[in-house]
């Protein structure tokens, strides 16, 4: 087989892949708003509430059982999808390396982090519809942007190490020309760390971990074993750059910002629909259900703008990258081996990236950088 034709059946498995965790990903999304209307519609929300109040009188620890509940649910509903995703699909591609056993365990954690992070957030929710019913959607706001500030500084503490091994890296090489990268920005390396996503799959990453100029760099295993000193030089000055620009700041303001509006708008049409569906109170546990639904209808209304600002990060990183390392060519070479590592669909429909992707597509990027420094093809 020659290489056109290694490249055209590469092309056809990117986008048969991409297609199918797109329509996945939909179907999940769809069949969670779908089961929130249903809890509500049905009434069945208002019956799960009463069966936790059997366990337990204290409004708290009934809504623990409640959430609980719908977690339960909800997951057993979505469990076909995520093992076909995230397990058959990624197999069939040749992506993964997990066993069976592997991945079930890995959901389970990961299932369990997300309980434990929420469930506080949604205790202290329940204690301000209470005490607050006109104003609950500020003082949410504001706990919100406090708990992404608070979780972008324990994830590489706590939280990451439950899912990888970190160890510093030991080529020499590597270490010198990163560092050196480091010093044109004025940063401190606090360690120059890889991980093992290779226990899991086959793709490849890299990212900061640290506010402020003392940082912490990590590199996948994957990302030093498949990619050449320039190439990891490249796709570590674009963490540079998101550093440069201050994207995890800028991000979690303007998330943020998206959040109160959505959370303004939620809190109106919100006290509408409590007397609708006859719930006893906004603080009504049976009614948080609405609430979800009625963040998820606002999230999915504005993800093509959030999105879009996302891949205005992207580029700007990469903008930076190039200019900083001045090696366009390994620019090109380390997206194209991106594309190739992680199966991306070079050349997406417009309006599929539009919508749905956070970063720009391989092609875009290239296609940027070539337009902003006037190369020609």
């Amino acid at each position: 087989m020659n290489e056109e034709k290694i490249n055209n059946v590469a092309g056809k498995n990117a986008k048969a892949y991409n297609r199918i965790k797109l329509i996945i990903s939909i179907l999940v999304t769809s069949l969670g708003i779908l089961f929130l209307i249903v809890l509500i519609f049905t009434g069945l929300s208002k019956y799960i509430a009463d069966i936790s109040f059997r366990f337990s009188s204290n409004i708290y620890i009934a809504l623990v059982i409640f959430i609980l509940f719908l977690f339960i649910i909800q997951s057993i509903i979505s469990f076909p999808f995520s093992l076909y995703s995230g397990y058959y699909v990624e197999h069939k591609y040749s992506l993964s390396n997990q066993t069976f056993l592997k991945w079930i365990l890995e959901e389970m954690k990961s299932d369990l982090v997300s309980i434990v992070l929420s469930i506080p957030l949604l205790l202290l929710m329940e204690y301000i519809l209470r005490k607050d019913e006109n104003n609950w959607w500020i003082w949410v706001g504001i706990i919100l942007f406090l708990f992404s500030v608070v979780i972008a500084k324990i994830t590489p503490i706590l939280i990451l190490p439950l899912f990888y091994k970190f160890k510093p890296v030991e080529d020499a090489a590597v270490i010198e020309r990163l560092n050196k990268l480091c010093g044109k920005e004025d940063i401190l390396a606090k360690g120059i760390f890889s991980f093992n996503l290779s226990k899991e799959t086959k793709k490849a990453n890299a990212f900061f971990t640290g506010m402020g100029k003392s940082k912490s760099i990590n590199i996948s295993d994957t990302l030093l074993e498949k990619f050449s000193i320039d190439e990891i030089e490249m796709v570590f000055a674009h963490e540079l750059g998101h550093s440069r620009y201050g994207h995890l700041w800028k991000g979690i303001v303007f998330n943020t910002v998206v959040l109160f509006l959505g959370l303004y708008i939620v809190s109106i049409v919100y006290a509408d629909l409590v007397v609708h569906f006859e719930y006893s109170s906004i603080s009504d546990i049976a009614a948080f259900p609405l609430i979800f639904l009625l963040l998820s209808i606002y999230g999915f209304v504005f993800l093509p703008i959030t999105n879009s600002v996302s891949r205005h990060y992207e580029r700007e990183a990469d903008s930076y990258a190039v200019k900083l390392t001045g090696n366009f060519n390994a620019f090109e070479s380390t997206m194209l081996k991106l594309a190739d590592l992680n199966l991306s669909d070079k050349e997406p429909n417009r309006f599929v990236e539009f919508f749905f992707y956070g970063h720009p597509s391989i092609g875009n990027r290239i296609k940027f950088i070539k337009e902003k420094m006037g190369i020609d093809d």
